[in-house]
């Protein structure tokens, strides 16, 4: 199979079995042992035909006379493909695109995807998409490439200006963001190795121990010789707010994949106790193995579920990880498939947040620490949540934090791509009173 067929038998199984796109991507790519240009252009299509779904949906169905439901799931799969080429690659030229995309087409439908491809290249200079006056929400939805609801919820919590500049914001390839393990060397010192590589390497802004690498993946660059992990800089100022130090006690509560557990345990100097908690034990084999790649031997793990509480923690930990499973909206730029979640689908989060939170904090010393992020950016799972434990729990108050220039003088943020350049992120650093009742 060509690098086009895999795309399209891959899109094709990704559409019918609801299954993760990077799952599928890297399966295929591992298969056919996919290198160089060719595994380039297979990601590129992949991943931008489900990205760009929804426009390419509304330029199929304004080039057919077929009504949306008779065109068969591969054959729309096949024209969103050369659409996406025509449209969106600059690199493969118009009658590469539609040849080699005719091509993939069975006998019975080859006409029919070849007349609205020639179709599109009449008609692309005069093709328009919706106007903002017909209404910002549909305008957003079909020129981003996101459902409507998702449109209208963002226009809700953050207004029309900041809405479009987070969605042109997620439009951007974010670089390949690494946080240097300290234990075995520096970041000037990777920085340097990266380099003298040909590699375009920079620090990160805020996260002092973070470096941003452009068109690598980490297996390239040396993943296994455990000189850094992966870890957005969101993700990096989180953990870096934590403040960890040599000889604490520190439970991370949801932990996998593990990025802030060995922040955590980075930030110790590997000094202290750490447990890292999930409730999936193959997960969190994945976190060990990782941490012995790491040279982390502070960090144990254990499968529980951070809705149950355990006494045996009461009042334990001198800084707590909550770090909650979420709706993901923060990450659409790497996870392409989260935009097109259904808003009701995420309705049960925010108590299952809560719960989690409300459980955590009770293991939390007086005067210590406790931290709770998500990567989500509406705020039924962010700051609601937090208006809501600071109500029932008097014991605790929100504390300023500054991370490299990035000061936060309320104790919680929202981090969005368009102001700091990172995954959509929020933070909230409590510290508990010194005097507490921990029976409540």
């Amino acid at each position: 199979m060509n690098v086009r067929e895999l795309a399209l038998a891959t899109l094709d199984r990704v559409t019918r079995d609801k299954s993760y796109s990077n799952i599928a991507v890297d399966t295929v790519i591992k298969r056919e042992n996919l290198t160089g240009k060719d595994r380039s252009l297979f990601c590129v299509l992949v991943y931008g035909v489900i990205e760009k779904k929804i426009t390419l949906d509304y330029l199929i169905d304004a080039l057919s006379s077929l009504s949306p439901e008779k065109i068969e799931p591969s054959a729309r799969n096949l024209l969103r493909m050369g659409l996406y080429q025509l449209r969106f690659l600059d690199r493969v030229p118009d009658h590469a695109a539609v040849s080699e995309t005719v091509n993939l087409a069975p006998r019975r439908t080859r006409g029919f995807v070849n007349a609205i491809l020639r179709s599109y290249l009449r008609q692309k200079e005069t093709l328009t998409l919706p106007k903002k006056e017909d209404g910002t929400a549909r305008y957003l939805s079909v020129l981003y490439s996101y459902p409507e609801e998702f449109c209208e919820k963002l226009l809700s919590d953050f207004g029309e200006e900041k809405a479009e500049a987070i969605l042109a914001a997620f439009e951007k390839t974010p670089a390949l963001t690494l946080r240097v393990n300290t234990l075995k060397t520096s970041r000037d010192a990777l920085l340097a190795d990266f380099s003298a590589r040909g590699l375009d390497a920079t620090p990160t802004e805020n996260a002092p121990h973070g470096i941003r690498v452009e068109n690598a993946t980490p297996t390239e660059i040396g993943l296994e010789e455990g000189l850094f992990f992966v870890q957005d800089e969101a993700s990096q100022i989180a953990s870096a707010a934590l403040g960890a130090r040599a000889g604490d006690t520190i439970y991370d509560i949801c932990a996998c994949p593990g990025s802030k557990s060995f922040g955590a345990a980075l930030d110790m100097e590997n000094k202290g106790c750490l447990l890292s908690f999930d409730l999936h034990e193959n997960k969190l084999s994945l976190v060990k193995k990782s941490a012995e790649r790491l040279g982390i031997t502070i960090l144990k793990t254990e499968a529980r579920d951070g809705r149950d509480f355990d006494d045996r923690l009461l009042a334990s930990a001198d800084r707590i990880i909550c770090d909650v499973p979420c709706s993901g909206f923060g990450v659409v730029a790497k996870k392409p498939e989260i935009r097109y979640k259904e808003l009701s689908s995420c309705e049960t989060l925010p108590a299952i947040q809560y719960d989690i939170l409300n459980n955590a904090c009770r293991y939390l010393k007086p005067g210590g620490t406790l931290l709770y992020s998500t990567c989500t950016i509406f705020r039924e799972e962010n700051e609601d949540n937090v208006a809501r434990f600071l109500r029932e729990h008097p014991d605790f108050s929100l504390t300023p934090f500054r991370v490299g220039n990035l000061d936060v003088p309320e104790g919680q943020i929202t981090l969005l791509p368009c102001d700091h350049g990172t995954d959509g992120f929020f933070i909230a650093k409590f510290t508990r009173k010194e005097s507490f009742d921990d029976r409540k």
